[in-house]
């Protein structure tokens, strides 16, 4: 009996470090992967010094989202890729950048970086609650950390774009919220970023959006039109590309009929 407890024992050791050992793997290949992504997003500031526009797409992907909704957003996101890559300005100066918020908390689901180098649309999965607070927080020091690696190559950039998209309340951290709330009017108000605030669906949480938007009342999507919403931000994003940084570029408000309501 006392052999049989030790052999157990041992082989639950041998288990437990095995697992170990696959997650440091794993974590050593995500840090590679990462290190490979930035020297590629560097070297095409280098070889590609065009004005850019940064935007970050902060999508909620929490449990509330599944079926059709996070379907009709991850055709719409594939959508809004597509049309980018098609568009022969919009193709060298756009940079992309998706954060999402559910289950697995606020995470980095791809950095700035142009559709030549991330051509492909990531696939989202629902799961879990809606720490918004800490997903906008995460999507401004991205920002600001590309902003950084603009300057240091001498590459220009248009004001950032960031668009929040949410069909329910923020269940995470109270003061991240304000934080994310404070970092984001501020940055807004000194003219360092533009927010399109979108609420999904009735149970999305306006209010808490207006807060984030203050010069832009928050829209609510009519009903799934995800594909309309990114057909409009991507020909959005290609008349700005054709623009001088710094310039004003006037919205498509008529277009945004199409796909959203007060």
């Amino acid at each position: 009996m006392l052999l049989r407890r030790q052999t157990q024992g041992f082989t639950n050791f041998l288990e437990n470090k095995r697992k170990r050992d696959m997650k440091c793997n794993n974590l050593k290949k995500e840090e590679d992967i990462e290190m490979d992504n930035l020297v590629l997003r560097n070297e095409d500031l280098v070889n590609n010094p065009t004005a850019r526009v940064p935007v970050c797409l902060c999508l909620d992907v929490s449990g509330s989202m599944q079926g059709e909704p996070i379907q009709e957003l991850n055709e719409g996101v594939r959508l809004f890729y597509d049309a980018i890559k098609e568009d022969e300005t919009a193709l060298h100066s756009a940079e992309i950048c998706i954060v999402t918020f559910g289950g697995e908390g606020a995470k980095k689901v791809c950095d700035f970086a142009s559709v030549e180098i991330q051509p492909d649309a990531p696939t989202l999965y629902p799961n879990g609650g809606t720490p918004m607070g800490e997903a906008v927080n995460l999507a401004l020091d991205l920002l600001e950390e590309r902003k950084q690696e603009y300057r240091d190559a001498g590459v220009d950039y248009y004001q950032p774009w960031l668009v929040l998209m949410t069909d329910g309340c923020s269940n995470g951290s109270q003061s991240m919220l304000e934080s994310s709330i404070s970092r984001t009017v501020s940055m807004i108000e000194n003219r360092k970023l533009t927010i399109f605030a979108i609420g999904i669906g009735s149970g999305a949480d306006m209010n808490t959006l207006n807060r984030y938007s203050p010069k832009r009342q928050a829209l609510r999507l009519q009903g799934l039109k995800f594909s309309e919403f990114f057909d409009w931000l991507s020909k959005s994003v290609s008349r700005t590309s054709q623009s001088i940084p710094g310039e004003a570029v006037k919205l498509d408000l008529e277009g945004i009929q199409g796909w959203g309501e007060l």
